[in-house]
Parts: C-alpha cells; sequence; structure tokens
C-alpha cells in the first residue's frame, strides 16, 4: 500500500497548483479573503471528485496498461513535476504531466495507446480555445444583462461578490470531477481501490493541497498576468468552471491552469492586448510545454530503476 502514497503526494500537488485558477482571480480582485477561498475550494473539490470523478479515471488508465510499479512511479513523476512548477509559482497542467509519465512509462516497456492519446492531445488544445470562446460570449452578454437591471453601486456590488463564490464553487467542483484521474485513476486500472475509494482519496488529498500550499500560484493566476476586475474575475472562472465540467462529463481530464488561462486571455483580448503581461505569459507557456517533458522523463528514470531494483 506504499505505493498509494505517490498518488496522496500527486493530490497534494495537483490542489496546491490548481485550486489557484479557482478562486486566483476572485481573491486578487479582493471580493473574497484567501481563507474563505481555499476552505470553499476544498469542500466543493471533494464533493465533485465523489459525484462526477470516475469518468476520467477510464481515459487515463487505458493508455497503458498499468501494474502496481507502473501506477507508483506515474504518479510520483507526475506530482514531482507539478510539485516543481508550484515552487516555480507557475500554473501548469496536471493532466500533461501525468499523461507525460504514462507516456515516459509506455514508450520504456514499447507500449502506448495512440488512439486514448490522441483524444487528449484534442482535448488540451481545445480547453483554453474553447474558454477563450466562452469569455467572449458571456462578457458582454452578462454585462449587457447586469446593465438592464439597473443597479445601485451597492447591489451590483453584492450580487458580483455572490456571482464570484458561486463561480468557484462550481469551478472547484469540475476541478474535483475532473481532475481527480489524474491523481488515483490510474490505481482502479491495477486493483488497488475501487473508483469510489480512488475519488476519495483523490479529493482529499486535492483538498490538502488547496489549503497548504496554493498561494504562491494564485498570485500568479489573479496578479501577474491581467488584473481583473470583479466582474471580469466573475466570468473568467465560470467560463474555466463550464469548459472543465464539459470535459469531466466527456470524460476527459483537462487542465483548469491551460482553462482559466484562456478566460483570462479573452478578458485581456476585448480590454486591449496591452492589458496581457507577456513576460508571465510567456513563463506560463513555457511551463505547459515543459511539464509533459519533464514528467517523462522523470517517470521513465523512476520505472527504470524499480525495474533494475526489482531484477536485482
Amino acid at each position: 500500500m506504499y505505493r498509494l502514497l505517490s498518488g496522496i503526494f500527486m493530490g497534494w500537488s495537483l490542489g496546491s497548483n490548481d485550486s489557484a485558477n479557482i478562486f486566483g482571480t476572485a481573491v486578487f480582485s479582493k471580493k473574497i479573503r484567501y481563507r474563505t477561498a481555499v476552505i470553499l475550494c476544498a469542500v466543493f473539490v471533494i464533493i465533485g471528485a465523489l459525484l462526477e470523478g470516475q469518468g476520467g479515471m477510464h481515459t487515463l488508465s487505458g493508455l497503458v496498461d498499468q501494474t502496481a510499479n507502473s501506477a507508483f512511479a506515474a504518479t510520483l513523476a507526475a506530482a514531482l513535476t507539478v510539485t516543481l512548477m508550484s515552487v516555480l509559482k507557475l500554473p501548469v497542467s496536471t493532466s500533461q504531466a501525468m499523461v507525460g509519465a504514462i507516456i515516459g512509462i509506455g514508450i520504456l516497456r514499447g507500449e502506448v495507446n495512440f488512439s486514448g492519446l490522441t483524444k487528449v492531445l484534442i482535448a488540451w488544445v481545445a480547453t483554453p480555445l474553447g474558454t477563450i470562446v466562452a469569455t467572449l460570449i458571456l462578457y458582454p452578454l452578462v454585462g449587457a444583462l447586469l446593465r438592464t437591471m439597473r443597479l445601485n453601486i451597492f447591489n451590483r456590488d453584492l450580487i458580483l461578490k455572490w456571482g464570484l463564490i458561486i463561480a468557484g464553487c462550481y469551478g472547484a467542483y469540475a476541478l474535483g470531477a475532473n481532475n481527480v484521474a489524474n491523481v488515483t485513476g490510474v490505481y482502479t486500472h491495477t486493483g488497488q481501490l475501487t473508483v469510489f475509494q480512488a475519488a476519495a482519496l483523490g479529493g482529499t488529498s486535492i483538498a490538502l493541497g488547496a489549503l497548504t500550499y496554493s498561494k504562491n500560484v494564485m498570485i500568479t493566476v489573479g496578479k501577474k498576468l491581467v488584473r481583473l476586475d470583479p466582474y471580469g474575475a466573475f466570468i473568467a472562472v465560470f467560463s474555466m468552471a463550464l469548459v472543465v465540467h464539459t470535459f469531466a462529463i466527456v470524460g476527459v481530464p483537462v487542465s483548469t491552469s491551460q482553462a482559466i488561462i484562456g478566460s483570462v486571455l479573452g478578458i485581456g483580448i476585448l480590454k486591449g492586448v496591452q492589458t496581457i503581461k507577456i513576460r508571465t505569459l510567456l513563463m506560463i507557456l513555457f511551463g505547459w510545454i515543459g511539464t509533459p517533458a519533464i514528467a517523462l522523463m522523470f517517470a521513465y528514470l523512476i520505472y527504470r530503476s524499480l525495474l533494475i531494483y526489482t531484477i536485482h
């Protein structure tokens, strides 16, 4: 059972990195306190994992036939990669880390399900594009709706505050439903965990990461890429939640980091490209490219070491 520790570590690293995508923009629009945000995130991540977390588990576990050792190596490699990126304060794709790790093991074993991989790769491209489109549609549409309501400043502020809370809770639910597969999905294929056990363990470990080590990445998402007002923050998180939840229903784990960055970029396009901080964007893009490559390398080395140790 010690092999499950790498899954718990993976969940913690995912929560520390990806929870920033849920409430980062809300926290730094100064409508929600950080402590309130991470507690809400932790609760709704667990609910999402338990209710809808099973779909993506079948997709990931089907990329390569898993053994107890390969599951351990893949989750440990992905967790190390995401933790490294969290230390660097970069929001990255845990889905990319996990898939990169699984492919690294598949290369060593000479077996990769390329049809399943194609489905995942298409989803990676569609995720940020989907949230950009959703943001470009929702931003003016919801804005027009609010203007027809003729709200005073106090009521508008109250609606936006509760809108941010509801959107954040929905985003956390979508994170749990979609990304718990990245944490413990491989263990269902090896028979070490049932689907319910995997969802419960994965969701809890994600929540723990959100509660203990999410603030640094939250600063990057909420403050350093594009400064958002409360309305922009609401649209960004709601668009992200819609797209991520859609992929959870389809059964493909995708990146909340790519989703929220797509949302924020969509708002940057509407407000003017000059509002986007190009240096921060380039750092995030570097993280996206480097994440699967680093995870692949870690997984290859860890699994190869396990094989050598087993032989001897």
